[in-house]
């Protein structure tokens, strides 16, 4: 069940389930809060769940406004602080996963644990369709390829994508069409290309959060990632792993970009047996030295494989 929150004006929608410490859910690129359905009752057993619908995605507000990952996370912060919520562990999917970095790095004190999913923001690489969505013409390429008659054509052609897809997003291919029909609405459309184009271009994700890893030497982290990942290449999570200090990493072989969908019971129990973990205690002194530490970093570049 979806609630609602105005916030600047806006209207934020989000789901809330279960009780006990807090987690915080964040969809990837063109998704919503449904992405999490498979999972959320089971990790609600044992927290409360807050899951929204990022400004421009779902049945939140889509307003012409800034969607880089930096305003993303300053709504996440807005939500949580009209909620009474303080301190969680965020859990951020693809792009979602490039927020709830970036929600870590602006709001230390407010994170406890950090979970990672097919996360956007540790390599260049990603799928070329992305790419071209960054580019110029995108807009009326993706009008043109929503139109009814498109559409029609995709649903007739949808058994054989399928099998084209094979294991990548074969599994999830339903979920993927239904927002793929979604961008039929001139708003979503248009808050989806503002936000593939504040994080991606022409050469691929243009915003890395590695150069910053060393800054979750005491955060608890979670890497989770598809095995088969047709979309942001399995290989970054070896790069994640290696870039934040005693994180945690977990390969699903048989899934692809939605190990939450893919395997929902193996994903709820992998997720709920780390949150049992350790808190972070976020020391405001020891921030302050790591930064005046600091390090030179140039992030390394994947391979395709995995």
């Amino acid at each position: 069940m979806l609630h609602y929150r105005d916030i600047h004006g806006y209207r934020r929608a989000y789901r809330l389930a279960g009780d006990g410490p807090p987690l915080l859910l964040v969809h990837g690129i063109g998704d919503s809060s449904g992405t999490w359905s498979h999972v959320l009752p089971m990790l609600a057993e044992h927290h409360t769940v807050i899951a929204p619908d990022l400004l421009g995605h779902g049945a939140s507000a889509k307003p012409r406004a800034d969607y880089a990952i930096g305003a993303f996370a300053c709504g996440l912060r807005d939500l949580l602080t009209t909620l009474d919520i303080d301190r969680v562990s965020v859990a951020g999917h693809s792009l979602g996963g490039g927020v709830a970095m970036q929600f870590a790095y602006q709001f230390p004190e407010r994170v406890e644990r950090l979970a990672l999913v097919g996360s956007a923001g540790l390599g260049r690489e990603v799928h070329p369709a992305f790419r071209l969505a960054a580019g110029p013409g995108a807009g009326i390429a993706l009008s043109l390829l929503t139109t009814p008659p498109a559409r029609a054509a995709v649903r007739l052609a949808t058994p054989a994508l399928r099998v084209l897809c094979g294991g990548g997003l074969g599994r999830d291919l339903d979920h993927v069409l239904e927002r793929y029909h979604d961008f039929a609405d001139g708003t979503a459309r248009r808050a989806f290309l503002r936000t593939i184009r504040a994080g991606i271009d022409l050469r691929g994700q243009a915003i890395t959060m590695l150069d910053r890893g060393y800054l979750a030497r005491g955060l608890p982290t979670l890497v989770v990632w598809g095995g088969r990942d047709p979309i942001i290449p399995a290989a970054h999570a070896r790069i994640a792993q290696a870039a934040l200090p005693g994180s945690r990493l977990e390969v699903f072989p048989d899934s692809g970009h939605f190990p939450h969908r893919d395997e929902p019971e193996r994903f709820a129990a992998v997720l709920t047996d780390f949150l049992a973990g350790r808190a972070a205690d976020h020391d405001r002194d020891d921030w302050r030295e790591l930064l005046r530490a600091g390090r030179a970093a140039e992030p390394p570049e994947p391979s395709s494989g995995t």
